[in-house]
């Protein structure tokens, strides 16, 4: 019997994951301790394992970015002052490079083929996530994660610039509000095609992603 063989066009599709990782997200990781939770952003990362499933069986690649607060010379975390100010709470061992928390959450960890590190809001600025998708064949992204108006809207929007097909998840992505996510999302919808995870899973089971 032979077995079954992804079309090719799912095969150049590559689901790229913002930052679902347990500084972030876990009850025990930096933004719990700080009280910078979402609940939105907490759902996510079973509803976000189900696409990648999808993704993987259509023969496509699973990119995540992690963001990392990289240690200077004395083992403090190098934080902008932007997010200095922002997130005050941020301390020695949050987002380490090698940690639990920079970490991708249990849900999505399998699943992911690629991890790059981010010291900024879009996964591609100074990392190699470009480079390898070029050589893996992959023209269409499919990106999810958080937050919808941060990480996400900068990936989205250098994916553009880069001439990928780009895709959004709309309820693949989570904002501390709903009103800034629903505004990023009409945003995005003038660079990018926006649809929510069941319809990307139906085109990808069709083979029409």
């Amino acid at each position: 019997m032979t077995a079954a063989v992804s079309p090719p066009h799912t095969r150049r599709v590559a689901l790229v994951i913002i930052d679902l990782q347990n500084d972030f997200l876990a009850a025990d990781g930096a933004y719990a301790r700080g009280g910078a939770v979402s609940p939105a952003a907490q759902a996510l990362p079973a509803r976000v394992a189900q696409v990648a499933t999808s993704v993987k069986a259509g023969g496509g690649l699973v990119a995540g970015s992690q963001f990392t607060l990289w240690p200077d010379a004395q083992g403090e975390p190098m934080v902008s002052p932007h997010l200095k100010t922002l997130r005050p709470f941020l301390r020695r061992g949050d987002f380490a490079p090698g940690s639990r928390g920079q970490a991708h959450v249990p849900d999505i960890a399998p699943w992911v083929d690629l991890s790059v590190c981010k010291v900024a809001y879009s996964a591609f600025f100074n990392t190699q996530l470009d480079w390898v998708l070029r050589r893996a064949g992959i023209d269409t992204l499919a990106v999810c994660g958080i937050v919808t108006n941060g990480g996400v809207a900068s990936t989205v929007r250098d994916a553009h610039m880069r001439d990928y097909r780009t895709l959004v998840l709309s309820d693949g992505c989570a904002a501390f509000r709903q009103d800034v996510h629903d505004t990023a999302l009409a945003d995005m919808a003038t660079v990018a095609q926006v649809l929510n995870c069941a319809d990307f899973m139906a085109a990808l089971a069709a083979g029409t992603p």
